[in-house]
């Protein structure tokens, strides 16, 4: 992750640089093993929060197995912006969210909208609501809510769904998508 900073090198840093050139050397099956069609050799994740001036671009997955450092920070970047808690985001939801992407061929990172929500913070927002789903995944870490300016909603939630991986929401009228590592469904307009 690339929460900004004005520091010097640091250990992600390094993680990172080790991670380009392994990626620049690695070979690249186009059958690769994983959860997701499109997911590849090397994952890598691209976000940033309107909410709280952070940005995230981290390679958290490289030939099978996940960089446990690189999941830690985007539980961080995830966590409840309202109270800042946090609980661990399932890799697998960011493994729908880097897939999705790959598909749809941007370099532009998403706006994450909502990541983990707090009990609160989802009382909160089914009160202002109907929406809002009282057991949702976003309290188990397992959801996001995503925007690209780049991309319609539309191209967005084809692109998720085209993983059939999980619940992909369209919502349209709010201009985002929800991905979650849920039962495989569609849902929204």
């Amino acid at each position: 992750m690339t929460v900004t900073t004005t520091s010097g090198l640091t250990r992600r840093a390094l993680l990172g640089a080790f991670a380009a050139t392994a990626c620049a050397a690695a070979p690249t099956y186009s059958q690769a093993f994983g959860i997701l069609r499109g997911a590849g050799d090397v994952r890598r994740i691209k976000m940033y929060s309107g909410r709280t001036g952070e940005s995230l671009d981290t390679i958290y997955w490289i030939e099978g197995d996940y960089i446990p450092e690189a999941l830690q920070e985007v539980t961080l970047f995830m966590r409840d912006w309202r109270n800042n808690k946090m609980m661990n985001i399932d890799a697998r939801t960011v493994d729908i969210m880097a897939a999705a992407h790959n598909l749809l061929d941007t370099s532009e990172p998403y706006m994450l909208l909502s990541g983990y929500r707090s009990p609160e913070t989802n009382a909160m927002l089914r009160a202002r609501s109907s929406g809002v789903a009282r057991n949702s995944l976003h309290l188990k870490g397992q959801a996001a809510d995503l925007r690209l300016r780049s991309r319609s909603v539309g191209q967005m939630f084809k692109a998720a769904s085209a993983c059939k991986a999980g619940g992909v929401g369209r919502y349209s009228s709010s201009d985002f998508v929800h991905m979650d590592c849920g039962s495989v469904r569609q849902w929204g307009s």
